[in-house]
């Protein structure tokens, strides 16, 4: 390494920038800032003497370490409850400051979800090199590829980064509909109603923390639903992972939520979480701004 510097004075120059990657990599401030306290503690068990470029080496090593959490068993569980806002469909915001300023916060939230649809290496290979401005060949030492493949895995994000959301939105318009008169009917009790939107062989799986439940059959889950006909009435649609689902939210706390698979206009799986211990961790109550 060249410049004389201390290693924490260099460091400490680049940690906005490496917290600034791992945000966008990770999409969690307090992943992020984990990833960027592991590559400090990286560096400072390293021999300077071996670095050429300290801040080559530093985004190699943020991005390495948040492709690990990627990959992560934890993350992946993780991200399929992801909860983003559900938001309904945009309108003309021309001439209105705050109405676009809300549209901005509609599509990063949207591109959020979308890059969650990417693969860890194509995410890390879309965000240092376009949105960081990184060369391919930075990018490929990250991910252990030659600097052609890491050109290729951002190519096939860029393709599916245009192509996801115009999929998506119409399936989500579908399931808007089908979530609201779910929620009514188990609301008011109305059992032929909950019938009605189940398929005969739909599933529910739920995790309490301390116990999990697991029901098969739409009458039996029509029997469920009429039980937590308060926790309907408290109901916010949201995405989990992307999936229509809803968050239930007494005395201005989330205490559960539950993501939607739906066939055919009809509900063919339900996925209850209601461990607090996951929800915190998930950051709902800040998603719905309760945080």
């Amino acid at each position: 390494m060249t410049d004389a510097r201390p290693l924490a004075e260099h460091f400490e120059a680049a940690r906005p920038r490496l917290t600034a990657i791992a945000g966008r990599l990770l999409s969690s401030h307090a992943d992020a800032e984990d990833a960027v306290q592991e590559t400090w503690l990286r560096l400072s068990r390293t021999d300077p003497a071996g670095i050429d470029n300290i801040d080559a080496w530093l985004t190699t090593v943020v991005s390495r370490v948040c492709l690990d959490q990627l990959r992560s068993p934890r993350r992946t569980r993780e991200r399929s409850w992801e909860v983003t806002p559900w938001m309904d469909e945009p309108v003309s915001t021309l001439g209105d400051p705050a109405a676009e300023a809300e549209q901005g916060d509609r599509i990063a939230t949207a591109l959020l979800v979308v890059l969650d649809a990417l693969s860890p290496a194509e995410r890390i290979a879309f965000v240092l090199h376009d949105v960081f401005g990184r060369p391919f060949e930075e990018v490929a030492e990250a991910l252990d590829r030659s600097p052609q493949a890491a050109r290729q895995l951002a190519s096939r994000a860029r393709r599916r980064l245009h192509g996801s959301p115009d999929a998506a939105q119409p399936d989500r318009r579908r399931a808007r509909p089908l979530v609201d008169a779910w929620l009514a009917a188990a609301q008011q009790g109305d059992v032929r109603r909950l019938l009605s939107l189940l398929d005969d062989g739909a599933v529910l799986d739920a995790d309490y923390g301390t116990s999990e439940q697991h029901l098969v059959g739409a009458q039996e889950i029509a029997a469920q639903a009429v039980l937590s006909a308060r926790l309907a009435a408290h109901s916010t649609p949201v995405l989990l992972g992307g999936r229509p689902g809803v968050a239930a939210v007494l005395s201005g706390r989330v205490v559960s939520v539950m993501a939607f698979e739906i066939e055919d206009d009809r509900i063919v799986r339900l996925d209850v979480l209601a461990d607090p211990a996951r929800l915190a961790d998930l950051g709902v109550a800040r998603v719905l701004g309760l945080a």
